[in-house]
């Protein structure tokens, strides 16, 4: 398992920030959606996105645990998103098995 897998997997969050991020993965699109959560920066490939979208999901915690009045539950729920449908995409696939012939 590498550092960012683990950290994903040990992530603790409010269920029901967790839960509104899984509600809205089904409509995870990459090319719009990473533009938004990443402020416009070009689109990089999922282990290089995992990172950005882990500081970002991190400064938006500390900020939700802090009670700052900067703090958006709608941007926060955003990047949740971003991050789980990065994280899928770095998930190992299965191999089919060959079929018989």
């Amino acid at each position: 398992m590498t550092t960012t897998q683990h950290a994903l997997a040990h992530l603790r969050r409010p269920r029901l920030l967790i839960r509104a991020a899984q509600h809205g993965l089904v409509d995870y699109n990459r090319r719009r959606d990473l533009k938004r959560v990443l402020s416009g920066m070009p689109v990089m490939s999922p282990s290089a996105t995992v990172p950005l979208l882990m500081d970002r999901e991190d400064a938006l915690d500390a900020l939700r645990q802090a009670g700052d009045a900067s703090y958006s539950v709608v941007r926060h729920v955003e990047t949740l998103i971003a991050l789980m449908g990065e994280a899928n995409l770095l998930a190992p696939r299965p191999t089919p098995a060959p079929t018989p012939a």
